[in-house]
């Protein structure tokens, strides 16, 4: 078990008083973060804003008609719907979520609607399509001629078991600090195929499937949301981080927690990414597989997970 102690916030202190700020920077979850990053470095490298840049970024991902876990063409619920979950925070904590959103195809730029246009932080189900529509967003058929196929062959013995690491990818997380030295985050998911209608994962969630506090860090979740939400993950990493843990201490902290709280993770899989406010970022995982897309001035590659369990 992790303890931060004074001694980790003195250990930050003698240590990043030498760092030089790494900015802009950007990092998401999965392969699919590499596209995603590239959309997003189109506006930071021109000094356009942290918040910006993870909104079009994942936009990239959900309009991915081949992404079978992200906005059009994502997996359907057992009942044949694809239902959508996503939020976006910003540098003063300002933030937006949609969930349980149907029909409409990139649910990040809905709730950045939420979050800039009403006195809300979350709107849900109907009332979120209603918003959407209200808004200009377009009605559309999210369920792919493949994902129907998939679903219509799960039907025939409707098993539900979630599969650790499905197709190398399960929702997309993107963290970003830009030129000014302000952090944003966005998360967005259509949850786990063939879920219970009706089901809402971390993704959505402020303080699970992501948290942003520009005076420390910001942290995303991906995997499976129920074990995340059970530890307010992404916050908890945040926290650990103003106490002066680095990044990938915050996340393996995170993965440790989730797992005493568990009596098995044979068939569990979360991983934590952070950034923290120097540019420096992390990652852990609980089982191997999970990797995230790293995009900086000089760098762009794709970057394994340290976990904690060899699948």
């Amino acid at each position: 078990m992790t303890i931060i102690s004074s001694a980790f916030k003195t250990k930050k202190l003698e240590t990043y008083r030498d760092i030089k700020i790494e900015k802009p920077i950007v990092i998401s979850t999965w392969n699919h973060g590499l596209p995603a990053n590239k959309t997003a470095w189109e506006i930071l490298g021109k000094g356009g804003t942290s918040l910006d840049a993870v909104e079009q970024g994942v936009r990239i991902t959900e309009s991915d008609p081949t992404n079978g876990s992200v906005g059009l063409g994502g997996r359907p619920d057992r009942d044949g719907f694809v239902t959508l979950d996503a939020c976006i925070m910003n540098h003063k904590n300002q933030c937006g979520s949609v969930a349980f959103l149907q029909n409409i195809e990139n649910p990040i730029s809905v709730a950045r609607k939420v979050m800039e246009d009403t006195p809300h932080v979350m709107l849900a189900g109907e009332g979120a399509y209603q918003f959407a529509i209200e808004k200009g967003f377009p009605k559309k058929n999210l369920l792919t001629d493949g994902a129907k196929k998939d679903w219509e062959e799960w039907l025939k013995k409707s098993k539900y078991q979630p599969v650790i690491n499905i197709e190398n990818h399960d929702t997309i997380g993107m963290l970003a600090l830009d030129s000014l030295g302000n952090l944003a985050g966005a998360c967005t998911t259509s949850g786990l195929a063939y879920k219970i209608h009706g089901r809402v994962g971390d993704s959505p969630i402020i303080g699970a499937g992501l948290f942003v506090d520009n005076e420390v860090g910001a942290a995303c979740a991906t995997g499976l949301g129920e074990a995340v939400m059970r530890i307010a993950g992404s916050s908890a990493v945040v926290e650990l981080m103003r106490s002066g843990a680095t990044p990938e201490e915050a996340c393996k902290e995170a993965v440790d927690r989730i797992i005493r709280k568990h009596d098995s993770v044979e068939n569990l899989q979360v991983g934590f990414l952070a950034l923290d406010k120097n540019g420096q970022y992390g990652s852990y995982s609980i089982h191997n597989g999970f990797n995230f897309a790293l995009h900086t001035s000089n760098k762009e590659k794709l970057i394994d997970s340290k976990y904690r369990h060899k699948q």
